[in-house]
């Protein structure tokens, strides 16, 4: 596992310049998840309705199964900037730490991506390894199917760690 650093260097920035878009009123009311590149700037994926509802089938899923809080579009800073995991599960230690930090410094335990249409898998896979590195023990990447891989800092797994069965999201 990565050595998650409890304050690097890049942190400050990431996430002063997360809070100027939490801030800005025009930003708001756009439907598109919203996340940072390195640079800063906002990278902008519109949302399908299917996207949604397979958020809402994994958040149910990871709150009956493990407890804890299930958060969706959550913001986890990073070195290419704040990348906002689809849905993340929150262990009850984790946020007695973290609270509902924007954003997270470190990965919740759990991250999950959603396939959508304008997503690559090279850009997928970075994003595994960018929650990876932030501390996140496992993320799962969903298709647009239902179907869930899970993946932790050794590579793809057949199963959840945690001993979650997923069945059919849709």
């Amino acid at each position: 596992m990565s050595a998650v650093l409890e304050h690097p260097v890049w942190l400050d920035e990431v996430t002063r310049r997360w809070q100027q878009v939490l801030a800005d009123k025009t930003l708001a009311d756009l439907p598109f998840k919203i996340e940072t590149n390195r640079s800063g700037q906002l990278i902008m994926s519109p949302a399908k309705n299917i996207h949604g509802r397979l958020q809402v089938a994994v958040a149910l899923l990871l709150e009956t199964k493990l407890g804890g809080k299930a958060v969706n579009e959550c913001s986890v800073a990073t070195p290419e900037g704040v990348k906002v995991a689809d849905v993340a599960w929150l262990s009850k230690k984790f946020f007695a730490k973290y609270g509902f930090r924007d954003p997270f410094a470190v990965a919740p335990e759990i991250c999950v991506e959603i396939r959508s249409p304008s997503n690559s898998r090279g850009e997928l896979l970075n994003k595994v390894r960018l929650y990876l590195d932030a501390g996140a023990r496992e993320v799962w990447l969903v298709s647009e199917d239902g179907k869930v891989e899970f993946h932790d800092v050794n590579g793809p797994q057949p199963r959840s760690s945690f001993g979650v069965d997923v069945p059919p999201l849709l």
